[in-house]
């Protein structure tokens, strides 16, 4: 009946009618990483997992204020970068860079949580100047 892009492209919602009972329903199909090998830093190879990916976020997020809408969204545009890149094989740490990318223009707290647990942070020492980096104001150009 009709069919419309949703969540930034990466998703079309569909409404349907049974052509049986004529029953009205709405269905959504979206795009899925196929065909994508991760290097992990040990060399492993493994499918890219979306749901890895989430669980990760999800930690980052946790007792803080997202919506499930804005949830999606983060996952949907990390994913359109991870699949601008064309490629069939990605490092582990590229979609780190990646993610981390996209939680500091969305969360810086939860930019914090998932740099320390992706760079290993060693020392409070190192936690204090990734926040300094964040923390640091931007210059303006002139004009």
């Amino acid at each position: 009946m009709d069919s419309r892009l949703i969540e930034d492209g990466m998703a079309i919602r569909r409404r349907r009618e049974c052509s049986r009972c004529s029953f009205r329903f709405s269905t959504v199909e979206e795009t899925e990483i196929l065909n994508l090998s991760v290097i992990k830093r040990d060399g492993r190879h493994e499918p890219y997992s979306r749901e890895k990916m989430e669980t990760g976020l999800r930690r980052s997020f946790q007792k803080l204020a997202i919506t499930q809408d804005e949830f999606k969204r983060l996952v949907n545009r990390i994913e359109r970068d991870i699949q601008i890149s064309g490629r069939q094989e990605i490092k582990s740490s590229a979609i780190g860079e990646i993610v981390m990318k996209h939680l500091k223009r969305t969360n810086q707290v939860a930019y914090i949580r998932f740099a320390s647990v992706y760079r290993s942070f060693k020392d409070v020492a190192t936690f204090q100047r990734e926040l300094h980096s964040l923390l640091k104001p931007t210059r303006k150009r002139r004009s």
